[in-house]
């Protein structure tokens, strides 16, 4: 009897796999996330605060991809899977409400939120698991969530140095362990069979995400605008940054991003393939972050001298945005294409050219390489047929 009660929380064959309202719900919270963490490294920008961003995001991306992972495995119309949802939620809310002052006073909010989100999660799929075999999979996660809570806990009452330390170890236990397949004492690695990916609705996951991180660009941008005083030079600044928020737009879903549900249909390995995606995608949203963190910067004063770090941010940004897509596009294709290599190396070889070019400069020089990838795309593609996706094996 509980096998089949817990059975019947999990996704059956033939479900719709379309993302539902419950999901595109809990989405509205990275809203705010995303929001606070460009707040958080305009307050502290520098190496340092620019690490620690990057920390904070990682973690909050994991929240995010392990509760996309939980409604992926099961039906998000069963109401403990709606309510584990909605607790999620209200978790990384406390995350963002905590995001600008994570390194600060704020730290044991973070913290404690994340591990309790990731810790109760577990705990509860656990339970209402008991006597199914997909329980191993959630007893593996347990397991290597407790591990990684030491650290986020100790990093939470530590300081500065301390903290940032011990956050970092943190995330890397969490990323690590679940490349590894999470190997647990008694239980070994997480096997293929043992969790399904459904392709489709994981990558409208994905894709949603992404749109996400997108809106909190142009959420910046229109803000910085309507700020801006609406003169001529601001005016530039902004289109400039509108249209660079296509051209990510347009460099993303060209074909990779149309194809992840057909590669993970098509992989040998699923799994692998979905955790490829899963470790591609916040390099790609962390170039966003960065990107829109430079728009208030560019728009305040469009022919303004900009610092070093400010040239780093505006040129780096995009270029994290195209690692990220190569490492994404290596998993539906299984190579990366040229123009992407080529565009990191151009975004970086310019760099010490833009010593004493004003922002606005700069941030065109970043649209053009971008213009430059998206215009080759569509070149190579005219007059072919489709490319099927080929994940590699």
């Amino acid at each position: 009897m509980a096998t089949s009660r817990a059975g019947g929380l999990l996704r059956r064959p033939g479900q719709p796999q379309q993302a539902t309202f419950l999901e595109l719900f809990f989405d509205l919270v990275f809203v705010l996330a995303l929001f606070r963490l460009t707040q958080g490294l305009l307050q502290n920008l520098t190496w340092i605060g620019t690490f620690q961003t990057l920390v904070l995001l990682l973690a909050l991306w994991w929240v995010w991809s392990r509760v996309a992972g939980t409604t992926d495995r099961f039906d998000p119309q069963r109401p403990p899977i709606q309510l584990l949802v909605i607790a999620s939620m209200l978790g990384i809310l406390v995350m963002a409400a905590a995001t600008p002052e994570a390194f600060g006073k704020r730290g044991l909010f973070f913290a404690g939120a994340y591990v309790a989100i990731r810790i109760g999660a577990s705990v509860v799929l656990v339970l209402l698991l008991r006597g199914h075999q997909a329980q191993r999979a959630f007893l593996r996660q347990f397991f290597w969530y407790g591990v990684s809570a030491v650290p986020w806990i100790a990093g939470a009452v530590a300081h500065d140095t301390a903290r940032l330390a011990l956050w970092t170890l943190a995330v890397a236990v969490d990323y690590t362990a679940t490349a590894l397949r999470l190997p647990t004492p008694g239980l070994g690695r997480l096997a293929r069979s043992e969790l399904a990916i459904l392709g489709e609705h994981l990558a409208e996951r994905f894709r949603q995400f992404f749109i996400i991180a997108l809106g909190e660009l142009i959420l910046v941008t229109g803000l910085a605008f309507g700020t801006s005083g609406f003169g001529a030079e601001h005016s530039v600044a902004a289109l400039v940054y509108f249209t660079t928020t296509v051209l990510l737009w347009r460099i993303y879903f060209y074909r990779a991003g149309q194809l992840l549900s057909e590669a993970i249909a098509a992989a040998p390995d699923p799994l692998r393939l979905s955790i490829s995606a899963t470790y591609s995608h916040p390099i790609m949203v962390a170039g966003i972050v960065i990107t829109a963190n430079c728009v208030d910067h560019v728009l305040a004063d469009p022919f303004g001298h900009a610092e070093p770090i400010w040239i780093a941010m505006i040129l780096g940004g995009p270029a994290l945005f195209l690692a990220g897509r190569g490492i994404f596009e290596y998993a539906v294709f299984a190579r990366v294409s040229r123009n992407r290599l080529i565009g990191v190396l151009v975004l970086a070889a310019i760099s010490p050219a833009m010593i004493r070019a004003p922002r606005l400069v700069i941030a065109i020089a970043a649209a053009l390489v971008l213009a430059a990838i998206a215009l080759s795309d569509t070149a190579r593609a005219r007059g072919r047929p489709p490319e099927p996706p080929s994940p590699p094996r």
